[in-house]
């Protein structure tokens, strides 16, 4: 191999943290002019390189070359001036600052970050907002913006497309092939494989913190990419879980509303769940999806119609009049479901803790249901002690856990599979279809279409606030409901 042709390279790379191997001597060769994947299963190690190349954390063992010099990054300020920018699977930005004040911190030049958010079709983005006002998909915009202002050699980007919208990841995609143009590269992580075949080169695949492989994507196919990740095919347990929806039964309603609306977002949506079913939503960015959800947990009051939980009409003034009648959320951001510097036990019991004498103690009774929890969703407890040192899929693992300590009747899924690995999304492709069976309504919003076949049993699609169709999610196709997504009649 040319040398010369090497921008960014580890070798021998390792990271524990206290008991807890993230990293167990990774080698990763990105060529300059390449969009390189950087694949694995959540815990894998894939975050945890990004973050040492990042300047973020220091490697316990191997080295870093950039363009063949062996390098040594102490902050994220060593990182960028070596040419590397990141954009992190959570927004780098300070919440309670604006976003004009975030880009003062981050010495961005203005006129670049402009000219990258236009392209990004947020051009009109009020730099005035506060960042924890804003939603994730615009967030994670500013963050590349700001990254892509930097003009590095080499982007590093961790989940980019996992909470935008399909017309946001198409002008990443645009991006990314630019930057190749230019013999500029990237490191792509991704859950999504037919974003790996469309847009990557080269995949560096991680497997318990260890190289499995490095292929030539136009070599591969997905189930290749998926075996190297997992050891083992998925086919099996999509097709356990499709067998099973030709056997449920639904009962009551569970949940419906009646003529829906906040202020601006909600207009006038009707809607019903019956125990046992599970209720797709499909929606573009900034229908109206998020602030629904909001109305329905809780988080936010309607100005006009009604909510029914068992045919009797509730208003839910905060999420605990929501929680106390068994309507309870899984909220797409989870990091603000979970207290991050406590333990899987306490973020799991978390609804428990109701009144301050019982604050972070669980009562003993309780401690088998916890366990019984972690159990049933195979939660790696190895960094138990604090939430935040999980992997993003067993964080996601906990916040659904907390409802099985706690029981619920309807269960509220923003995204739910959002930026984690393929092992993970089946097994909580499985849990909803057991909860399913046992009763639950579940209302389920999921910006991957291929997800209401394998997990729904009808879908609404929502275009501007309102509910626009209904299909049923055994015949609906991707086109069908991109096309009422759109606002476009069915069929034309």
């Amino acid at each position: 191999m040319n040398q010369s042709q090497v921008l960014l390279a580890t070798q021998g790379v390792a990271k524990a943290y206290g008991p807890v191997v993230a990293l167990r001597g990774v080698d990763m060769t990105v060529r300059r002019g390449e969009i390189h994947a950087l694949l694995g299963a959540n815990g894998a190690g894939k975050s945890t390189l990004v973050k040492i190349l990042a300047g973020v954390q220091p490697a316990d063992a191997g080295k870093v070359y950039v363009e063949g010099r062996v390098v040594q990054f102490h902050t994220p300020a060593d990182a960028i001036a070596a040419g590397i920018a990141t954009v992190f699977q959570d927004p780098a930005l300070i919440p309670d600052l604006t976003v004009a004040h975030n880009l003062r911190l981050s010495r961005i030049d203005n006129a670049k970050f402009h000219a990258w958010l236009e392209r990004f079709g947020l051009g009109k983005l009020d730099l005035g907002a506060l960042v924890r006002e804003l939603p994730l998909e615009t967030l994670r915009i500013v963050d590349l913006a700001r990254a892509a202002a930097r003009d590095p050699h080499v982007l590093l980007l961790d989940e980019i497309t996992a909470a935008l919208t399909a017309d946001q990841a198409e002008r990443v995609f645009d991006l990314l092939a630019e930057w190749r143009a230019q013999g500029k590269s990237a490191v792509l992580i991704t859950h999504r494989l037919a974003e790996v075949m469309r847009i990557c080169d080269q995949a560096t695949i991680l497997r318990d913190g260890r190289n499995v492989a490095e292929l030539v994507t136009a070599e591969v196919d997905e189930h290749q990419l998926v075996e190297a990740m997992l050891g083992a095919s998925v086919e099996p347990m999509l097709k356990t879980t499709q067998d099973a929806a030709a056997t449920r039964r639904f009962g009551e309603t569970a949940l419906e509303v009646r003529g829906l609306a906040d202020r601006h977002h909600v207009r006038g949506v009707s809607f019903a769940v019956r125990s046992g079913e599970i209720l797709g939503l499909v929606a573009l960015e900034g229908q109206g999806q998020d602030r629904l959800f909001d109305l329905l947990s809780g988080a936010r009051r309607p100005v006009a119609g009604e909510i029914l939980v068992a045919g009797k009409p509730c208003r839910f003034h905060s999420p605990y009049d929501a929680v106390r009648r068994g309507v309870v959320l899984v909220p797409g951001d989870r990091l603000i479901a979970l207290l991050p510097n406590q333990s899987v036990h306490h973020n799991l019991a978390l609804p428990l803790f109701n009144h301050l004498r019982r604050w972070l103690r669980i009562p003993a009774d309780e401690r088998p249901r916890v366990q019984r929890a972690i159990e049933r969703l195979s939660i790696d407890v190895r960094a138990a002690s604090q939430v935040r040192r999980l992997s993003g899929g067993n964080q996601q693992k906990v916040v659904l856990g907390r409802w099985l300590v706690s029981g619920f009747r309807t269960l509220l899924c923003f995204d739910p599979t959002r930026g984690i690995d393929i092992q993970t999304k089946r097994e909580i492709y499985a849990l909803l279809r057991e909860l399913a069976a046992q009763g639950a309504a579940i209302v389920l919003y999921t910006s991957e279409l291929a997800e209401i076949g394998l997990v729904c049993d009808r879908a609404l699609v929502m275009h501007d606030g309102r509910i626009v169709d209904e299909q049923d999610a055994a015949t609906a196709t991707e086109s069908s409901l991109l096309k009422a997504a759109h606002g476009l009649e069915v069929g034309v």
